[in-house]
């Protein structure tokens, strides 16, 4: 039997949870066999590490191992990335190409997120799982192979089932084994000993002093929900490694960068609902609409700013003058005919581009956010615009562009 402690050392695990160690013996234990596996856990919880053991303690660890992401590669063209196509089987297919299946024979297949193959490929990868056939993209040649199949997925494969989206013999015959990788907030200790990793590996990766936690600060970070479980740790450690100047991280500093993360992730921040709340964030999204505005209004007044003061340069330089189509027609004012006379040379002819047409919906929801922050500071147009994060002087102009009292 496998020690799992030299198992952790050997692929990079960090962590001493008894989950953990229960899916890495369950992943040690059917790796001898073919049998296939099916990964079920949270994204960025880890799900790509067990692939590579049961690889490794397998008898096809010097065959080849591929991981492919079901949901990186286009509808129309997955079919030909797993299995291949012949020549002219369509528009761009100028020769014959070898699928992963092909390539992958007498190895192991990591497919990743399995849940968003279309129904179509479902089809194909079952006949390869029952029999190891599978057809090139327009032949009508029946290949063999022999190719371990690991899946992952991080949805309800049976709930995908019940909605008509993902076969249902296809889930029994991928879920022969299924390992479940537990999400980080379940992990107790882990998330600090995972800290300190990355800590050391960002110290050693930037030249920086390692950070280090308060038992407060630990405490916090062991009570954070993380939504994107070590991807989502390993982010902030890196911002906290690269941006702070103190190297004792107080809860009051980790509260600051949880804060900041959560921002993006709307509607999974602990205590919230788990899904995307129009009507709560409708404000927010308001107000981030009407931020990018204002930067795309600022972006075309400096633009438009630099065409006029290069436009100005050009007319003003001596080398640049009017061109006289009549002089250049005759061909006298060339350096060889004159070269006592100054060379007329066109200067670029700079237009000012007409604005784009605003969106109206656009339009509207910036004038009702205006409107609102206006009543809410009973007109004072100072408290208005800090609330809206503009200067008084942007505030006035869309008061008057907007005929607002």
């Amino acid at each position: 039997m496998v020690d799992i402690q030299s198992l952790k050392k050997r692929f990079g695990i960090i962590g001493n949870d008894p989950k953990l160690d229960r899916a890495l013996k369950r992943a040690v234990r059917v790796a001898p066999t073919d049998i296939t596996v099916l990964i079920s856990g949270e994204s960025g919880t880890g799900k790509e590490t067990i692939p590579k053991i049961i690889h490794q303690m397998s008898h096809r660890k010097h065959g080849p191992y591929f991981a492919i992401n079901c949901g990186a590669i286009p509808e129309g063209t997955i079919d030909s990335e797993l299995f291949g196509h012949e020549k002219g089987s369509f528009t761009g297919a100028t020769s014959t190409r070898k699928g992963y299946f092909e390539v992958a024979n007498g190895g192991t297949l990591f497919l990743d997120e399995v849940g968003e193959l279309p129904l179509t490929t479902q089809v194909r990868l079952l006949r390869v799982l029952e029999n190891g056939e599978f057809i090139k993209v327009g032949s009508s040649k029946v290949q063999k192979t022999d190719v371990r199949i690991v899946a992952a997925t991080n949805k309800d494969l049976l709930q995908l089932v019940e909605e008509g989206k993902f076969r249902e013999d296809l889930y029994y015959r991928l879920n022969t084994v299924q390992i479940d990788l537990p999400p980080l907030r379940e992990r107790g200790d882990d998330v600090i000993l995972l800290f300190r990793k990355f800590a050391s590996d960002f110290a050693h990766k930037y030249r920086v002093p390692p950070i280090r936690l308060t038992p407060e600060a630990a405490e916090l970070l062991k009570k954070y929900h993380w939504p994107g479980n070590i991807r989502e740790l390993r982010n902030i450690v890196e911002q906290i490694s690269v941006l702070e100047e103190e190297r004792n991280i107080t809860p009051e500093i980790l509260r600051n960068y949880l804060k900041d993360y959560k921002k993006t992730l709307p509607g999974i921040i602990p205590g919230s609902s788990s899904s995307f709340d129009f009507g709560k964030d409708r404000e927010l999204i308001f107000k981030l609409l009407f931020e990018m505005k204002r930067e795309i209004d600022r972006l075309k007044d400096v633009t438009n700013e630099l065409l006029t003061e290069k436009t100005l340069r050009l007319n003003s330089s001596p080398g640049y003058v009017v061109n006289d189509l009549s002089a250049s027609n005759s061909g006298s004012n060339t350096p060889d005919n004159n070269p006592g006379e100054t060379v007329i040379i066109d200067a670029p002819v700079v237009t000012e581009q007409e604005p784009e047409e605003e969106s109206l919906s656009l339009q509207e929801k910036e004038r009702e956010l205006i409107e609102k922050a206006l009543n809410k500071h009973n007109g004072k147009r100072k408290l208005a615009a800090k609330e809206l994060g503009i200067s008084e002087r942007t505030l006035y102009r869309k008061i008057k562009q907007y005929n607002l009292s």
